[in-house]
């Protein structure tokens, strides 16, 4: 059998191969250009965010495998103000934003 062999049919009953189904250049570019700017992502925040903005980015946007919270789960964590979490973020965020340029 060939990648290139049919192996089922779609709905309109053309034939479909391995390679059609396997690869979709789209899909590739858009993984690399994806991880290349996480990768970017992740340096910055490295480098610009203090412990805390970092830790309240990550929490707030699900990063590194976490659930997004809201601000106000965040606060009660870090047993800080909501309004203060929105300042640490919006900071951050600048921050983020300046070094990505």
């Amino acid at each position: 059998m060939y990648i290139s062999d049919p192996i089922d049919t779609d709905k309109e009953g053309h034939s479909l191969t391995l390679m059609d189904i396997v690869a979709d250049d789209s899909d590739i570019i858009y993984d690399v250009d994806l991880k290349m700017n996480c990768d970017k992502l992740y340096k910055a925040m490295d480098k610009v965010l203090t412990k805390r903005e970092k830790e309240i980015i990550v929490k707030r946007y699900g990063l590194n495998g976490e659930k997004a919270l809201q601000q106000r789960i965040i606060a009660d964590k870090l047993n800080i103000s909501r309004s203060y979490v929105s300042r640490i973020e919006k900071r951050a965020l600048e921050k983020l934003k300046s070094e990505m340029e």
